[in-house]
């Protein structure tokens, strides 16, 4: 049996034990040893969503599927946290002969009560994952009432949260900067972290820098002093750290006073 390894983590995951993508390729891997399986390939998305499948190293896999006969993850929801999209692939991976086994799970297709369990699973997982929206799209009501709007946990990098507004940190403010300045002058992501780190410059709360941390900064309208309400974005009472057409430049035109 070979096997394709998909891996997968999102930003709300980072900080999970045990879910980084070097973890689920380890476990995997001795997963197929103990099962006589040939590891055919290893695809790894960080950063992405499970509610969609616009995610290129999942395209790339689908893509690539006369090389393995099955796919194998660490848990059902790496691969899928919608029904709709996981019976599709269900659908097409059936359709091809391929499988789909989910390691902690326990369940694969290969019988006709592993499908129907499996089924069952992706149902629970997805209605987690809407009741994790509901409660995370209150607390953002919330905090927009209160005037503190999307901010995350704590505060972001570049300001610091004081007398009930963000003020801007003059020396992480210059990194923010840099930050853009190198990305619009072609370094990638994990070029401009390989600086900042060599240059011990600290990330948020003195870590070190990575490609998630620089994309957050790159791709967060906080910095041309706007706030992100659950997709809708509107002015705050931040000063704005980069100039609006630098950010509409990597990022494409703000969808300023959508609802």
């Amino acid at each position: 049996m070979r096997a394709a390894l998909y891996v997968r983590v999102s930003t709300e995951d980072q900080a999970n034990e045990g879910f980084s993508l070097d973890a689920q390729v380890k476990r995997l891997e001795a997963y197929c040893r103990v099962r006589g399986w040939e590891v055919a390939g290893v695809y790894r998305d960080e950063g992405f969503s499970g509610r969609n499948t616009d995610r290129p190293e999942y395209k790339r896999m689908l893509a690539d599927s006369d090389s393995w006969d099955t796919i194998l993850v660490l848990k059902m929801d790496r691969i899928h946290r919608n029904s709709v999209n996981f019976a599709l692939m269900m659908d097409d991976l059936r359709a091809k002969g391929k499988e789909f086994t989910s390691m902690q799970d326990k369940f694969d297709t290969t019988t006709a009560m592993g499908r129907f369990v499996m089924d069952i699973m992706q149902r629970i997982a997805q209605l987690e994952s809407e009741q994790i929206g509901e409660r995370v799209k209150i607390g953002m009501e919330y905090k927009a009432r209160n005037g503190t709007g999307n901010l995350g946990s704590g505060h972001p990098y570049g300001y610091v949260y004081q007398n009930g507004r963000l003020e801007v940190v003059k020396d992480e403010a210059h990194t923010v900067r840099a930050i853009y300045n190198m990305y619009m002058r072609g370094s990638t992501m994990d070029d401009i972290a390989d600086f900042l780190n060599k240059a011990e410059i600290p990330a948020k709360k003195g870590g070190a820098w990575n490609k998630q941390s620089v994309g957050n900064i790159l791709h967060n309208p906080l910095y041309v002093g706007y706030q992100d309400w659950n997709g809708i974005f509107r002015k705050g009472d931040q000063e704005a750290i980069v100039a609006v057409d630098l950010y509409e430049s990597i990022n494409g035109p703000l969808p300023v006073g959508r609802s």
